[in-house]
């Protein structure tokens, strides 16, 4: 029984709107034309245009992410210098951010009217249009939001390297330079290429940045190309449209492979032993703090600051002063009863999903490492498949099914806050059922057959023996999938409706509608619970199970 609901699940929320996306893709168009709609979407001008741009920003990204994201893991994983957690939580807050409110901290940042640039007369000339609308912007800025999966990727290298080689090399007389650029760096040349390629998969599906910068820019990729084709035309475009994602399914799935590929032929086996020490930076230590806080600081603290600044002024352009300094932009938006919906929309939603994707993640990851569960352990792999695909892939692909009559029912759930939960669902189930089954892994196979001699059912013993020990994977999980789902905007850019809005759709119309002010207020208010959350797993958990937090493990 327990098998069949998991396996229901899955498929329901994740795996059948993807066949069914897949299937009108490759359909008839109106014609009649056996892969019709494949032939006109190779040759749509504009399809073509965006699927070029899509190749050539999130190429540019990854280089960005590549650069930054291996020297700050190799800086804070290889040198003791005082604040590592501090700047490692900061190295990764872009996943904790979400790609809107990135884009919009960095136009406030980078406009005429900065609070922080104008001051210094570095902002552009009044007037001109912000340099961020462009190809240029959206290359570095999703550069930043994706550099955490590259920092993460290396230091989960580093922490797979033994302190006996690298001893044995500073015995033989080698500097920290040398062991660096001749031992530490070939050996995480692997995790570097696999960070690059999830980076690319991730910048070739983000709409945030390229909606906020590139419409405006007149810069089209494809995720905003299904977006403003669906905004214009509703779902009687949905075969063109699932060209497009059929599009971004190909170019992340691309990436995706190579990625394994690099593991499989550049990865090689190491001794795993205790890990070395980090190094000591000697004379040198303030210094290369200081200048780890300037980067860090000017890539993250800067932007929110003058994002915060801006919805600190009564109107856009004004310098912020004691004079000038207000809160009614953050009273007006508490009044406003639409914002106020889609924050507890949001933050129902984002409850909803983690506890039910908790309470799936963990019998799932039980039955598949505990029980080898043979019908569960082929399902496991394809569990992963609607975080792998674009949001905007996974929304479309939602609606084709939900969008008409359900089955016996005959209830449509379009419309409704319904279809959002079963996206995000879909979506989110990997973020807490990877790291349960991680930790179902490394348990201790008796355990679980003591139980089972004693008598104890399957649910009973997994929520008496697996749940217990599994609770801070669970917890770090489930929040992750909070912080992550009540700002998210890809989906429910496609799927709000009238009454469902979310906190995601209403930074972005803020911002669209020209109420630079507004939409930052929210977002800062946004930013709040964010923080707000992550401070207390980190209170939670930083005793009893550190390495389940990324800025401490």
């Amino acid at each position: 029984m327990l098998v069949a609901l998991i396996l229901l699940y899955v498929l329901v929320t994740g795996l059948w709107p993807l066949a069914r996306l897949l299937a009108e893709a490759f359909g008839p168009d109106d014609s009649g034309r056996v892969m019709g709609l494949i032939r006109d979407g190779l040759e749509s001008r504009a399809a073509r245009r965006a699927l070029g741009n899509t190749l050539l920003a999130s190429g540019g990204s990854v280089l960005v992410s590549l650069v930054l994201g291996t020297f700050l893991a190799l800086a804070l994983g290889l040198l003791r210098l005082p604040g590592r957690v501090a700047m490692t939580f900061l190295a990764i807050s872009p996943l904790l951010i979400p790609s809107q409110i990135m884009a919009l901290a960095w136009i406030e940042l980078t406009g005429a009217s900065s609070p922080i640039l104008a001051p210094l007369g570095l902002a552009p000339a009044p007037g001109s249009t912000n340099p961020l609308y462009s190809g240029g912007g959206i290359v570095w800025l999703m550069g930043i939001e994706h550099m955490p999966l590259v920092f993460l990727a290396v230091r989960a290298g580093l922490a797979g390297i033994p302190a006996d080689l690298v001893e044995a090399a500073r015995v033989g007389g080698a500097g920290t330079l040398r062991i660096t650029t001749r031992i530490i760096l070939p050996l995480c040349l692997p995790q570097m290429l696999a960070g690059a390629m999830l980076a690319f998969s991730a910048a070739v599906g983000n709409f945030g940045i390229p909606a906020l910068l590139g419409i405006p820019g007149r810069f089209p990729m494809l995720t905003t190309l299904i977006y403003q084709r669906l905004n214009g035309f509703g779902p009687t475009v949905l075969g063109q449209v699932a060209v497009l994602a059929l599009a971004l399914i190909l170019l992340a799935g691309a990436a995706l492979l190579l990625r394994a590929t690099v593991i499989a032929r550049l990865g090689f086996p190491v001794a795993r032993g205790r890990r070395f020490t980090a190094f000591s930076a000697g004379r040198a230590e303030r210094a290369l703090a200081l200048g780890l806080w300037l980067l860090l600081g000017v890539l993250m603290i800067l932007p929110i600051a003058a994002l915060l600044a801006t919805a600190l002024v009564p109107a856009l352009g004004m310098r912020l002063t004691l004079s000038t300094l207000t809160l009614g932009n953050f009273a007006e938006v508490a009044a406003d009863p639409v914002i106020r919906r889609a924050f507890v929309n949001s933050l129902l939603l984002s409850l909803a999903a983690a506890l039910i994707s908790a309470l799936v993640a963990v019998p799932f990851a039980w039955l598949v490492a505990v029980r080898r569960n043979p019908v569960l352990r082929r399902l496991n792999a394809l569990a992963d498949a609607p975080f792998v695909v674009p949001g905007t892939v996974l929304a479309l692909a939602v609606i084709l099914v939900f969008l008409p009559p359900l089955p016996l029912i005959g209830v449509s759930l379009y419309g409704t806050a319904a279809i959002l939960l079963v996206a995000y669902l879909a979506r989110f189930l990997p973020l807490v059922l990877r790291p349960v089954e991680a930790l179902a892994q490394s348990l201790e196979p008796a355990l679980d057959e003591a139980g089972r001699i004693a008598g104890a059912s399957s649910p009973r013993r997994v929520l008496r023996l697996f749940a217990p020990l599994a609770a801070p994977a669970i917890m770090a999980g489930a929040v992750l999938i909070v912080m992550t789902a009540f700002n998210e905007l890809t989906l429910s850019s496609l799927l709000w409706s009238a009454g469902t809005e979310t906190v995601g759709v209403m930074i972005f119309a803020l911002q669209q509608q020209g109420n630079s002010t507004a939409a930052a207020a929210v977002s800062a208010l946004s930013l709040l619970v964010i923080l707000t959350l992550a401070a207390l797993v980190d209170r939670a958990a930083r005793h009893r199970a550190p390495e389940t937090l990324p800025w401490r493990g």
